[in-house]
């Protein structure tokens, strides 16, 4: 028991990873200052470690809000604060922090820490628009690692080929033995020599696909073969046989590309030599994490696709049953007033239909908000007071500061419905229903507190199952349900967190 508390802590953390990624920078930092310029020992770490953080530490609380902020605050209110702390305060804070030394520690200390501090900062939210926008583009969805990978060494083939023929003619670089390619760019000679540019350019991708054969062999069919269905010892062996395999043939056809005796024989002439195994060896290694990484990545998103998949399906069939459950309660309500010949018949219809169509509607929408909800289930109240045999005491009370905030539809009603259903509609003696609804930006309470009669069955019924179950679907970690039943008085609690 006293483990989940703990895990669920953790993740609480989890969700606010930048705050870390800043106190690994003044840790970072603080190690090299204790390295380069002071004693090495623990006091100047700490001495280091704690003005670094000092200097940050409203860098580390606006890191922290972020995730609130970002969906709460207007993005004008929001680029304010963090204009405030990055553009004015860090600075700011850098400079006179550069300016008093303290511990006589060197102000470099504090102008690189200020200055690495915005360029993280930079690099974040750079990331996050990157991640955006490949949400919103599907062929960048589709541009995965291998297709990054062969983009790359087209670039570095161009790349090269395009210095190479820069460097010719150039007695510098441009001898009888060798050439050697010179960080230039001479769009001139590239013109001159295309058809070299291109001659060039293709022998460089032969030398690159050649690595990239192995690295295409390991991703496809030893790591997702062999390795996983064979285990380590297979994969091993598979490795250095495919090595063995491969090595001698790639190596005498990187031999006989001209451009390797242009560039001084760079190649070793025996393709046999051991060192051309090692570079085939290197390749495999080096790749396998990133390989069983991709894999991994890849097996968790199917992994995730069918759990939500699957936790729509269950809200959706959660739905129905009450829907059903909902109709008969306001039908028989129908059915009661039409026997009474009550005066109260048409407004009641006109209620009802609304309530049919929210159901119908906006119960079939994702969310809604707020003020929709609360205006559902004044209409429910206005129904249900219509057909109690005995008038019951009934509290509405609303302490809502924005109504405009986001919820499911029909969440809310269960607790409203539950109370009728088992409290209020059976009750011999005077019943009543107490309703309280709280809501500001980070969270939404609401209390339903009713008279019960002694009851026959404690199981909870339907309703209350189907709430507690989409509760853990839509809002895991983020809900806390509390019943009680005490002195024939029914309880229920429900607070949701916003994120």
């Amino acid at each position: 028991m006293m483990l989940k508390p703990f895990i669920y802590k953790s993740e609480r953390l989890l969700r606010h990873p930048e705050p870390w990624l800043y106190f690994g920078l003044a840790s970072g930092l603080s190690i090299a200052n204790t390295l380069t310029n002071r004693p090495t020992n623990w006091t100047t770490y700490f001495q280091s470690l704690l003005t670094v953080s000092a200097l940050l530490l409203p860098v580390l609380v606006v890191a922290w809000y972020k995730p609130v902020w970002k969906p709460q605050l207007s993005a004008r209110l929001y680029l304010k604060r963090w204009l405030a702390c990055f553009a004015v305060y860090l600075p700011l804070g850098t400079t006179v922090f550069a300016y008093t030394t303290p511990f006589d520690l060197p102000d470099s200390l504090f102008i690189i820490a200020g200055f690495y501090a915005l360029l993280l900062e930079l690099l974040l939210e750079s990331a996050v628009y990157a991640q955006k926008l490949v949400r919103q583009r599907r062929w960048l969805q589709k541009f995965g690692l291998e297709k990054a990978i062969m983009t790359s060494i087209t670039l570095i083939s161009v790349t090269l080929a395009a210095m190479a023929v820069s460097s010719l003619d150039n007695p510098a670089y441009d001898t009888k033995e060798q050439l050697l390619i010179a960080f230039v760019l001479d769009f001139g000679k590239i013109g001159q020599y295309f058809g070299t540019f291109l001659f060039f350019t293709l022998q460089f991708l032969l030398m690159y696909l050649s690595g990239y054969l192995f690295f295409y062999i390991n991703s496809h069919f030893l790591v997702s073969q062999i390795l996983k269905q064979k285990g380590l010892v297979f994969y091993a062996l598979s490795v250095l046989a495919t090595i063995a395999l491969l090595y001698p043939l790639i190596a005498q056809g990187l031999l006989a590309l001209p451009i390797n005796d242009r560039l001084g024989g760079f190649f070793s002439s025996n393709p046999f030599q051991l060192e051309n195994a090692f570079a085939a060896l290197a390749v495999m290694l080096v790749s396998l994490p990133v390989v069983l990484a991709l894999q991994w990545f890849n097996q968790n998103s199917r992994i995730v696709a069918l759990e939500k998949e699957k936790a729509e399906t269950e809200l959706d069939l959660l739905k129905q049953q009450l829907n059903p459950h909902f109709f008969f309660n306001t039908l028989n309500n129908l059915y009661a007033l039409s026997l009474q010949k009550s005066d109260q018949a048409p407004e009641s219809i006109l209620k009802l239909s609304e309530l049919m169509r929210y159901v119908i509607y906006k119960g079939q929408e994702r969310e809604v908000t707020i003020r929709q909800e609360i205006d559902y289930i004044n209409d429910y109240l206005y129904l249900q007071q219509i057909r109690l045999r005995q008038r019951a005491g009934i509290r509405f009370e609303q302490e809502i500061i924005d109504d405009q905030k986001t919820v499911p539809p029909l969440l809310l009603i269960v607790l409203v419905e539950n109370a009728f259903k088992h409290g209020i509609e059976p009750a011999h003696d005077p019943a009543y229903l107490h309703l309280l609804v709280k809501s500001d930006h980070r969270q939404l309470y609401i209390r339903c507190e009713n008279s019960v009669e002694p009851p026959e069955d404690s199981r909870p019924g339907i309703g209350l199952r189907n709430l507690k179950r989409r509760l853990q679907l839509l809002y895991p970690h983020q809900h806390e349900l509390i019943t009680t039943v005490q002195d024939q008085r029914f309880r229920a609690e429900l607070t949701l967190t916003f994120l």
